[in-house]
């Protein structure tokens, strides 16, 4: 077997790695790189192999940066399966549409800036209709189900506890009388987080291909959000400002109203306005309702009862566009919810934009932000940012809850390590920045773990033989 690493490696996007197996091509994760625009633009557009040599595509998750890019895989000629769980298929069904249209849109905004100032337009990446076309190769496959891919190569997906439909991918590879195990761990969860399950322990894997988003630190405890979530409403509340808060769709906003009905409940904060701005968000939390096989046992619980912890008074969904628009003039206090989390596209340009300037406000941020995007130039406070090419002096107070975010942190990475047991021959450590990374590489040397490798880009290893 034979893997190449061309995406998520010393960095936190773009997931995407070619793996060779009894003479058959399979991609794991296909998704945006997401940093620089121009070097963005290219590396989406330009894949490093051919597209119509790949036979099926194994998608761990929907996050757009392991899935986003599969409407241009299919686009440039790939035409096998896409195996996912039903969760993530209903989720990238929705997701990949959204993207293309937020593609389209911006696309649309920038150029007319750009022949304004005389530059060739741009094109979108994909259009609406071509990620339609693409979700038709999706193909599901339940957890704890095992399919015969190829002759001798055997899926299994485990829950991986990151977000619903989040999937550990495990290959059961014999070669001759030889069998082997492979484990990609996709983006692993935080174990007693709200709503969905813990991580799948696997055990008797041979290879491993880890994420490690935070693999050098450890998250604060959970019981800390709700603490800190209630001193930043109360502070909009005394200075009548609103909070804005860029958040993934999928996962980390469900997470974020889980915990704002937690303290409605316990009539910790007042009743003010929240409007989760985001039309994907609304159809996510709807999807989230239809796949229970996710659900931690307390969660199902509360959907059993008649209670929904994601949907509660003074929420309100906006869906419409000029609904979107008329929140920039409404009065605080306010919490606005909106998409993406890194601050790379969506509505939530349009309310940072309005809303960076004034020092009353907040910028809560609850998710990890890659290099060189909009949301990690916040966090650093680098002022004046850029939001559709126009500069803005960051006068908001900016702060982080980094309990909220869904990925495993350091702690949590290799107490499932251990769990899984020593025997791993090959591990390699993708999907972080290279301090985070390399992190971990050794702690995971330190627990036992032989032939630790932290892949650059391009790095190919033959493994299992």
């Amino acid at each position: 077997m034979e893997i190449t690493f061309y995406g998520a490696a010393k960095t936190t996007t773009g997931s995407m790695h070619l793996i060779k197996v009894n003479g058959h091509s399979i991609l794991l994760d296909c998704g945006l790189y997401q940093g620089k625009r121009k070097e963005a633009f290219e590396r989406n557009r330009a894949f490093p192999f051919n597209p119509m040599t790949v036979e099926k595509v194994i998608l761990s998750h929907a996050h757009v940066d392991h899935s986003g890019n599969l409407p241009n895989l299919v686009k440039q000629g790939f035409k096998g399966e896409i195996i996912a769980t039903p969760a993530t298929c209903d989720l990238c069904e929705l997701m990949l549409q959204d993207t293309a249209h937020l593609q389209e849109r911006d696309v649309i905004f920038v150029n007319k800036r750009r022949i304004k100032a005389g530059q060739a337009p741009f094109e979108p990446l994909y259009t609406v209709a071509e990620a339609q076309s693409a979700v038709k190769n999706f193909s599901p496959l339940n957890y704890r189900t095992t399919q015969e891919i190829f002759p001798g190569v055997k899926l299994t997906f485990y829950d991986a506890g990151h977000i619903i439909g989040s999937a550990i991918v495990v290959l059961d590879i014999k070669t001759g009388n030889v069998s082997k195990r492979f484990l990609f761990t996709g983006d692993l969860g935080q174990n007693y987080m709200p709503i969905i399950n813990d991580p799948e322990v696997v055990q008797n894997v041979d290879a491993i291909v880890t994420e490690s988003t935070y693999g050098d630190r450890v998250h604060p405890p959970l019981e800390d959000v709700e603490g800190r979530l209630k001193g930043f409403i109360d502070d909009i509340c005394q200075q009548k400002s609103r909070m804005i808060v860029p958040a993934f769709s999928v996962g980390r906003t469900q997470q974020l109203l889980y915990s704002l009905n937690e303290l409605y409940k316990k009539r910790r904060i007042p009743e003010i306005p929240i409007y989760v701005d985001s039309p994907l968000s609304s159809k996510v939390t709807a999807v989230y309702a239809k796949h229970m096989e996710c659900y931690d046992k307390e969660t199902a619980a509360m959907l059993a009862e008649g209670s929904n912890p994601l949907k509660f008074k003074s929420v309100k969904f906006i869906t419409e566009a000029e609904e979107s628009k008329k929140l920039n003039d409404a009065k605080g206090p306010m919490i606005i919810i909106s998409a993406s989390g890194m601050c790379e596209g969506g509505r939530i340009l349009h309310h940072l934009a309005h809303a960076v300037g004034d020092p009353r406000n907040i910028i809560l941020i609850v998710g990890y932000q890659a290099e060189n995007t909009l949301g990690r130039r916040i966090v650093e406070r680098i002022n004046p940012i850029k939001i559709f090419g126009e500069e803005h002096e960051l006068r908001a107070r900016v702060h982080t809850i980094n309990a909220l975010s869904a990925h495993a942190d350091r702690n949590d990475l290799l107490d499932y390590f251990k769990k899984m047991g020593t025997e791993v021959e090959r591990a390699f450590v993708v999907h972080g920045e290279p301090a985070q990374s390399e992190s971990l590489a050794n702690a995971m040397s330190g627990i036992g773990i032989r032939n630790v490798i932290v892949p650059s880009p391009g790095d190919k290893f033959s493994i299992l033989n």
